[in-house]
């Protein structure tokens, strides 16, 4: 399947070319990235962990909550914070009390601060990382990090802004519909399935890999 049928669906669906184009997601250069703090990072994986299987609205209306509670999430403090702080968190009124997820943090800060130590900053590795390769990256965040699999890391990697493809139940139904993925959408074989099919259009049309992304979940009504 050719990208500009998918691309031409979606335009009629939304309205029009300038309805479309508003609704892609805004990509900042790659510098961008590496100039994010550390912290802004950790706070990001941490809102996508806890936002997962939730009310994502609850999480964002408390947000301000979390910043405070987690003293903004300085990585270097939370990767060896002790257990008695956790356990302070689950009592917590300003934040969302799931002990599982609250343990995701010092995990996910070791995570970080790994990087931090290889590359300099979480953002300067994230910044290196081609956007063609981004099973590579997912399957490193899931094996790394802590509840990461699933759509969380590509939900992260979304809002911080490194360009890759979110697989929505919309943009799996196209894939599917165009016989380009036939397995499971969260397995290594379908992440890599949808990867070739995301290279491919990428290669035919030059547009980053979220707007493609943007523009597959847009060609089908919801």
């Amino acid at each position: 399947m050719r990208f500009s049928d998918i691309h031409e669906r979606a335009i009629v669906r939304k309205g029009g070319t300038e309805e479309l184009s508003a609704l892609l997601p805004k990509m900042p250069p790659a510098m961008e990235l590496e100039a994010q703090t550390d912290d802004r990072y950790l706070s990001e994986i941490t809102r996508c962990v806890f936002k997962a299987g939730f009310v994502w609205r609850v999480i964002e209306n408390k947000w301000s909550g979390f910043e405070e509670a987690f003293h903004g999430f300085v990585p270097a403090y939370w990767q060896q914070v002790p257990p008695d702080v956790l356990e302070e968190l689950a009592r917590d009124e300003r934040i969302v009390r799931n002990m599982q997820k609250i343990r995701t943090v010092p995990e996910n800060a070791r995570m970080i601060m790994d990087a931090v130590h290889e590359h300099g900053s979480f953002g300067a590795f994230l910044k290196q990382w081609p956007s063609d390769d981004q099973v590579g990256l997912l399957l490193w965040l899931k094996r790394h990090g802590s509840r990461l699999g699933g759509n969380s890391a590509q939900y992260f990697l979304r809002r911080v802004g490194w360009d890759g493809f979110i697989l929505s139940s919309d943009v799996v139904s196209v894939l599917r519909h165009a016989e380009l993925l036939d397995a499971s959408a969260t397995s290594k074989k379908g992440l890599q399935q949808a990867q070739t099919a995301f290279n491919n259009w990428h290669q035919e049309t030059g547009m980053p890999y979220s707007h493609l992304s943007r523009i597959v979940s847009c060609s089908v009504d919801s």
